[in-house]
């Protein structure tokens, strides 16, 4: 079963996979309930989108320095040659 619009801006689509002992229920009961447990699921929790801000920020100051040291390293190479 797939929900192709849920209510979390991280999704664009959810695959439900049912177990084959509920192969007979309903397909609206299936869909209704499907639609209540991808509503249900939201944003992360604020501590992983912290973390993934920190990390993104690391890598980010990590590039920086590692730019600015090959291309100091290159100007002070080129100066003395």
């Amino acid at each position: 079963m797939e929900i192709t619009e849920p209510q979390c801006e991280y999704f664009e689509r959810v695959l439900f996979f049912v177990k084959p002992e509920f192969s007979a229920v309903s397909e609206g009961d299936l869909k209704e309930r499907a639609n209540v447990i991808a509503q249900s699921v939201g944003m992360p929790p604020a501590t992983r989108l912290r973390k993934n801000r920190i990390r993104l920020a690391l890598n980010m100051g990590g590039a920086a320095f590692a730019g600015a040291a090959i291309s100091g390293g290159i100007f002070l190479a080129a100066t003395f040659i």
